[in-house]
């Protein structure tokens, strides 16, 4: 299999995820509850972070680096259905780790097309998405993540502890969302399912 052709994510593998949560008793104040969302969160960006690495390695054209984004992103958005008693909270749950992760597709797919933002302080760009967020203009507070994750990709080092600053909101989920992106570009291995 050359590296063309190699599957970066698959809808089984986003099911078998979906099982695991299906199966626990989730409580997101639990450690092992929410390692299994962080683990679920990160290894979607792990996916996305070799598309990215890949397309910079020149195995993967900005066309086929967009269209295998663009499979991932259908698998890991879709609506989730889970079956059981806490149905809702679990759906709640993994809406949250959507959230995250819509920031990161963004984010890379700004970066393949236009390569990174200008440089310029990482922590400037989230100080200026939650002010976007305070003025409810979602749409700009969303651009300035995307543009820091474009950053990210490119090898800037983003301080998280300026999340525990932020209010919760849009801002902080998708900052979750470049959270485990950095960790992807950093450390692009797989997330083991049985690691988890």
């Amino acid at each position: 299999m050359t590296e063309a052709e190699e599957t970066y994510y698959t809808e089984e593998r986003w099911q078998n995820w979906l099982t695991r949560v299906e199966d626990e008793e989730l409580d997101p104040e639990n450690e092992d509850s929410a390692r299994l969302l962080l683990n679920l969160q990160d290894d979607a960006a792990i996916a996305v972070a070799k598309i990215v690495s890949a397309h910079e390695e020149e195995t993967l054209s900005e066309e086929a680096a967009l269209e295998e984004l663009e499979g991932v992103r259908e698998i890991v958005l879709s609506e989730p259905t889970f079956e059981g008693d806490d149905v809702e909270e679990k759906v709640m749950l993994i809406d949250g780790v959507q959230t995250s992760l819509v920031c990161v597709f963004y984010a890379a797919e700004e970066y393949i097309v236009g390569g990174p933002a200008e440089p310029a302080p990482l922590e400037e760009y989230v100080e200026a998405a939650a002010e976007a967020e305070t003025q409810e203009d979602l749409d700009a507070a969303l651009g300035y993540l995307v543009q820091a994750g474009t950053r990210i990709i490119e090898g800037d080092e983003l301080d998280m502890s300026i999340a525990e600053e932020l209010e919760y909101g849009l801002v902080s989920e998708w900052l979750n969302g470049l959270d485990s992106l950095q960790s992807a570009m950093s450390d692009p291995e797989v997330v083991e399912e049985e690691d988890a």
